[in-house]
């Protein structure tokens, strides 16, 4: 995809699906695409009630989506989903005549975080996860390495190269989660020493392209990469926030940005990063303000947060992006999490920036002591 490789992009909606809901998947499967660098050629939908247990669409569609790809050059199949080890073989062998890749939605995710990817920790937690989502899909490349050894009677050279695969990425997820061990024991001791020196730390967690890094630029001075794309950060990033109605200074972590349907693999492998958000004294989850879909996004990251353990956390909801947020939507955030009592900024422009380190304070004041504090 470095080269703009064109792109056909699939998706499978329940007849019941609302088109509105269908075209939301589809569109911010696209963004996906565009983050990467690919292009997008063609989308398509197959409406049904199950996908198909071989092929995911059904073999007309693939039929049909090959003859695409033929005429418009297009290299990459991108289905909207996790496939099984069976269907992305499946899927695989039919396209391969017409020369076309099967990816499902983790693959493309995989590809953006390694594309994004800065230190070696946050490396080492891609390629974990690489090797954890081609772990299930080790029956394809048996057959592969079959039919490459060469015809009748080789179904057993087959079978030896697939044990032997799957010894190799076992040996390979042992060795990178022993190198992450001394990553995530590092990290242990600098918040042990943090605790000793009764140093607070704060958390931003979010929707990915929230606008987390800009707010932690802007609370911080500090001059870190943001960008408005998906996944624009992917290593823990941490600057000194000085709270001056508590008369102290609290460390301010940014995180990686959460997506929906984002398998356990994948949140897995990065549990060394988002570590900083579960041992967060206080999280700052931050809401696109003008974004219409604001309350998917809320729900999933509350989901997320509670997979990950941190859902009892003091917890600021920050809707950023005021300046261009529509008074429609501005109104109707404010109804609905009125529990929540959001706080409105804009990071860019730099709004609301002395509220939001108001509430910081009164939040941990009202779980530490003066004293601590």
């Amino acid at each position: 995809m470095e080269k703009k490789q064109k792109a056909i992009l699939v998706d499978i909606i329940h007849p019941r699906m609302l088109k509105r809901m269908a075209m939301e998947r589809m569109v911010e499967l696209e963004e996906l695409v565009h983050t990467y660098g690919g292009i997008v050629v063609v989308k398509a939908w197959q409406k049904r009630f199950a996908p198909h247990p071989k092929t995911y669409i059904g073999t007309g569609k693939v039929a049909m989506i090959g003859e695409e790809a033929k005429a418009l050059g297009a290299r990459l199949l991108i289905v909207n989903a996790q496939l099984s080890p069976r269907q992305a073989y499946d899927l695989s062998e039919m396209l391969r005549p017409h020369k076309v890749e099967v990816w499902d939605r983790i693959d493309l995710i995989l590809k953006i975080f390694a594309k994004h990817a800065r230190t070696v920790e946050a490396r080492l937690e891609i390629e974990l996860a690489s090797v954890r989502h081609m772990g299930p899909r080790i029956f394809g490349m048996g057959m592969e390495m079959s039919r490459q050894a060469g015809g009748i009677g080789t179904v057993g050279v087959g079978e030896t190269n697939t044990e032997r695969m799957k010894r190799h990425l076992r040996e390979k997820e042992r060795a990178i989660k022993e190198k992450l061990t001394k990553y995530e024991n590092g990290r242990e001791l600098q918040r042990g020493r943090r605790r000793r020196q009764g140093l607070k730390t704060i958390s931003i967690v979010g929707y990915t392209n929230a606008g987390k890094t800009m707010l932690l630029n802007a609370l911080t001075g500090r001059r870190e990469y943001a960008a408005d794309v998906l996944f624009a950060t992917l290593d823990t990033r941490v600057g000194s926030l000085w709270l001056p109605g508590a008369n102290t200074t609290a460390l301010l972590t940014d995180t990686i940005g959460f997506i929906k349907d984002l398998p356990p693999e994948l949140l897995n492998a990065f549990a060394s990063t988002l570590s900083e958000a579960i041992e967060s004294d206080v999280l700052l989850q931050v809401v696109d303000g003008s974004d219409p879909h604001w309350e998917k996004h809320v729900r999933v990251v509350d989901e997320i947060l509670e997979r990950l353990g941190a859902a009892g956390t003091p917890r600021i909801l920050v809707c950023n992006k005021s300046d261009q947020a529509a008074p429609s939507i501005r109104r109707r955030i404010d109804e609905r999490l009125a529990d929540r009592v959001p706080v409105w900024v804009s990071a860019v422009e730099r709004e609301g920036l002395d509220a939001l380190l108001s509430e910081i304070e009164r939040r941990m004041k009202s779980h530490f002591s003066t004293g601590d504090l």
